[in-house]
C-alpha cells in the first residue's frame, strides 16, 4: 500500500503517523561542567557553609534567662587542591575570628540578678568612658567573691540583650570541660590593661588585624557561630583558635586556671 494511502487509513482509525527523522547530533562541549562548589572563579577554592548545633554559653544565657545559644561548624566543599583548600579555610576562620571584639577587662563590681537565680549581674572596665553592664550564667560554677576585682575577657561587640529586665552588653568569656560540670573564666595575661585587645595568632599578627565588625555584623554573619567550635584549650591550658592560633594580648597568651582541652564560649 503506498504511504500517502496507509497514513490516510490510519488517521480514520485515530492514528497519528509521524514520520522518522534522524535525531540531531549536538557536539560535546569541552571541558568540566562548573559547579557552586567553587567560591572564586577558577580558583577552586573552598566554599564554608556552617552547621548549627545547640552549644551552651555559660556567660550570656541560662535556662531562666535567655534561650539556647548556638554555634556553628565549618564545613569544606570538594574543589581546588587539598592543601590549599585546608590552608584558605583556616585563614577564613582566623581572619573571621579576629573581627570579634574581644577585650581584657576587669570587674568592678559583681551581684545577684534579682529576676534570675542563676545570673550574676556584672559592672566591667573595657577602657571605655563608662563600665559595661554584663549579666553571665555562673552562679552554679564561681562564688561571688571571687568574681569582685578579678579580671578577665570580654566579648564586647554581641548585640545587647534583655536578660530578664537588665540589658547585657557584652560576654566574659570562660572554659568548660565536657561535663559542662565546671567553668572558668578565661585568664588574660598579667600586666595586660582593661581595653585592651585581645587576638587569634603570633605576635607580629598585631600589625595587620582587620577592623572589628560592627554588632550587626556580628549577629548577621553569624561570625561569634561560626568561631566559636574552634576555640579550646590545650593540654597546657593556653586558649587556641584551630588547635594552633594562640588566643593573646600585647603581653601574652591567655590561659584557663585548670581546665585542660576545654571548650571556650
Amino acid at each position: 500500500m503506498p504511504m500517502a494511502a496507509a497514513s490516510s487509513a490510519l488517521l480514520r482509525f485515530g492514528i497519528h503517523f509521524f514520520p522518522w527523522r534522524r535525531p540531531l547530533l549536538l557536539p560535546l562541549t569541552a571541558g568540566k561542567t562548573k559547579t557552586p562548589s567553587s567560591r572564586n572563579s577558577g580558583t577552586g577554592g573552598p566554599l564554608l557553609r556552617s552547621k548549627l548545633a545547640s552549644a551552651p554559653s555559660f556567660c550570656t544565657a541560662s535556662p531562666d534567662a535567655a534561650s539556647s545559644a548556638t554555634s556553628a561548624t565549618v564545613e569544606e566543599v570538594p574543589g581546588g587542591t587539598g592543601s590549599n583548600r585546608n590552608a584558605e579555610a583556616v585563614i577564613d576562620v582566623k581572619e573571621m575570628a579576629n573581627t570579634l571584639d574581644i577585650r581584657v577587662g576587669r570587674i568592678l563590681r559583681a551581684w545577684r540578678h534579682e529576676e534570675a537565680d542563676s545570673l550574676y549581674v556584672e559592672e566591667v572596665d573595657i577602657g571605655e568612658a563608662d563600665p559595661r553592664i554584663i549579666c553571665s550564667g555562673l552562679v552554679n560554677y564561681i562564688p561571688l567573691d571571687l568574681l569582685q576585682g578579678k579580671n578577665v575577657v570580654v566579648l564586647a561587640n554581641l548585640k545587647p540583650r534583655n536578660m530578664r529586665g537588665v540589658k547585657s552588653s557584652g560576654m566574659l568569656m570562660a572554659a568548660s570541660d565536657s561535663s559542662h560540670e565546671n567553668v572558668e573564666l578565661l585568664v588574660p595575661p598579667e600586666g595586660s590593661l582593661p581595653g585592651e585587645r585581645v587576638w587569634f595568632g603570633s605576635e607580629s599578627d598585631k600589625e595587620t588585624l582587620p577592623s572589628v565588625a560592627t554588632p550587626n555584623q556580628v549577629q548577621k554573619k553569624k561570625i561569634w557561630e561560626t568561631v566559636q567550635p574552634h576555640l579550646k584549650t590545650d593540654a597546657s591550658c593556653k586558649a587556641l583558635l584551630l588547635g594552633e592560633h594562640l588566643m593573646r594580648t600585647s603581653v601574652g597568651v591567655l590561659t584557663s586556671s585548670s581546665l585542660k582541652n576545654a571548650n571556650i564560649s
